[in-house]
């Protein structure tokens, strides 16, 4: 059986409700992934989108490990609220990237008094450790892990196979650090393309419009227009774009893609993350 994905949540920062939001989904970020046999036991971030895991489980409990790219709110805050990891049935591994120990590290965030408990109160049996830079089996998969630019904490991007088929997962990154790039928008550094190179898919932030960028360019985050061009360069067939900014309608996304799709024609499939849509490697 080929490995599924399951987009849980798509959209960057703070979650986005509303009329105006409902096609493509106001979870935070959160990717399910289903290896041969067809069950879930690798998540990517821990955003709010981690509430909708009990569908793609059926109901059951997770029994697995959650993969953390980075610390910010947006993939953390679905941690005590998803009823398929805080159960008694529940066996939950957290790796975070290594920046001290892993739940005294998460444990700024969710303690009190910002929280009633601690992440090891909550119910089930959990653990928590580090994810460096490197090889790892994890789960059945091997998980490559990279160092990406992105203020305000360490980001890690993750190459995920299992042997046949991979996924690129970058779900935050600012290539401006690394420098301006050709277009302005930021460097195709040597790490980006060591992620990206020959992937299957490409799971990537794109929050800013070329025209948003300038004022927004120390925010952490891409372009649209560095995404595609990222995996043209690095030779994947299919790019889906991720962490939509939380004030981007369901219209607006519609028109950009408009533009998107008109720009690289076909031989190319580049998608806009849509919450609860599904894609098989």
């Amino acid at each position: 059986m080929p490995v599924r994905l399951v987009l849980c949540g798509v959209r960057g920062s703070t979650p986005a409700v509303g009329a105006d939001f409902l096609r493509y989904g106001g979870h935070t970020s959160c990717v399910a992934v289903a290896g041969d046999d067809g069950s879930v036991r690798l998540v990517l971030d821990a955003g709010t989108g981690l509430r909708d895991l009990s569908r793609v489980t059926g109901g059951a409990a997770f029994q697995g490990t959650i993969v953390l790219g980075h610390l910010h709110w947006d993939h953390t805050h679905g941690l005590p609220f998803s009823a398929a990891v805080n159960r008694p049935d529940a066996r939950v591994r957290v790796l975070i990237p290594e920046q001290g120990p892993a739940e005294d590290v998460l444990a700024r965030a969710v303690s009190p008094p910002h929280f009633p408990v601690r992440p090891s109160q909550l119910t089930g049996e959990w653990s928590f450790g580090n994810i460096e830079v490197g090889h790892h089996e994890i789960e059945g998969f091997d998980v490559e892990a990279i160092d990406i630019p992105h203020p305000g904490g360490r980001m890690l991007a993750y190459r995920v196979s299992d042997g046949k088929s991979t996924l690129a997962y970058v779900s935050d990154h600012s290539p401006i650090d690394a420098g301006s790039g050709p277009a302005g928008w930021g460097e195709y550094h040597d790490a980006i393309c060591d992620v990206a190179h020959g992937a299957d898919v490409l799971i990537h932030d794109a929050q800013y419009t070329n025209e948003e960028f300038p004022a927004r360019r120390t925010y952490g985050h891409s372009t649209f227009d560095y995404a595609i061009e990222l995996a043209r360069m690095c030779e994947v067939p299919r790019l889906i774009l991720f962490h939509h900014d939380p004030a981007r309608t369901d219209e607006q996304l519609d028109r950009i893609m408009e533009g998107v799709r008109e720009q690289v024609g076909e031989g190319f499939s580049v998608d806009a993350a849509r919450q609860g849509s599904e894609v098989t490697l």
